[in-house]
């Protein structure tokens, strides 16, 4: 009878790490990968804003680094995870 009773003790913990997995970790490993599929996805053309508010358009990319055009002859370079969402391609 005490093996049932230390057992019975050890649900509320199993089901709390149960609803931790999907309330908080599986979402956010989810959100992960879409961000690298995105960032994976840049290609010279598509239209961007960065993590600061800019918005530009592609015109290289590197490993690490993306140019973008964000005004008539103004080109710059920012880093690859600077990137925060594409608009368009």
């Amino acid at each position: 009878m005490n093996m049932l009773n230390q057992a019975q003790q050890f649900w509320p913990l199993i089901i709390m790490i149960v609803i931790f997995y999907f309330l908080l970790w599986r979402p956010q490993k989810k959100q992960q990968r879409r961000r690298q599929e995105m960032m994976n996805s840049l290609k010279v053309g598509a239209k961007i804003i960065t993590a600061g508010g800019i918005y530009g358009v592609v015109t290289a990319t590197k490993e690490d680094v993306v140019e973008i055009r964000i005004a008539e002859k103004v080109e710059i370079k920012i880093s690859r995870s600077a990137v925060s969402q594409v608009v368009g391609s």
